[in-house]
């Protein structure tokens, strides 16, 4: 699946340019990766929903889907710790808190399946 290679490529580019601000003391890339931790979220939310139909499409594929969701989610998170260093280092340069609230754009954990939208085999 494409999202997930476009997702671990930005986890990685995050992290390059976070060591970079770390090492160089630059708040302005720091808050870049900061901001940016939301198209992070934004991937993640569209192969949640992949993942989900396909499951919902043919039940074989709960299990393999579930496996890929949690490896998502993973990554998902590998970026929001990337988003802390992130702020560790605007505090650390200029002595205060990031002012503005963090971006979040993970919906995961709040998209619900309506009832009866599954079928049950057998029932």
């Amino acid at each position: 699946m494409p999202q997930f290679e476009l997702m671990a490529q930005q986890v990685i580019g995050h992290l390059t340019s976070v060591l970079h601000s770390y090492e160089h003391r630059d708040v302005s890339e720091a808050l870049k990766v900061w901001r940016e931790d939301q198209d992070i979220d934004a991937l993640n939310n569209a192969l949640f929903r992949t993942l989900l139909t396909h499951m919902m499409e043919d039940p074989r594929n709960i299990s393999s889907c579930t496996h890929l969701l949690f490896c998502a989610k993973n990554i998902e998170r590998m970026g929001d710790h990337i988003t802390n260093i992130a702020e560790a280092i605007y505090y650390v340069v200029e002595g205060r808190e990031i002012e503005e609230e963090r971006p979040k754009a993970d919906t995961t954990s709040k998209d619900v399946i309506a009832p009866g939208l599954i079928a049950h085999p057998g029932v």
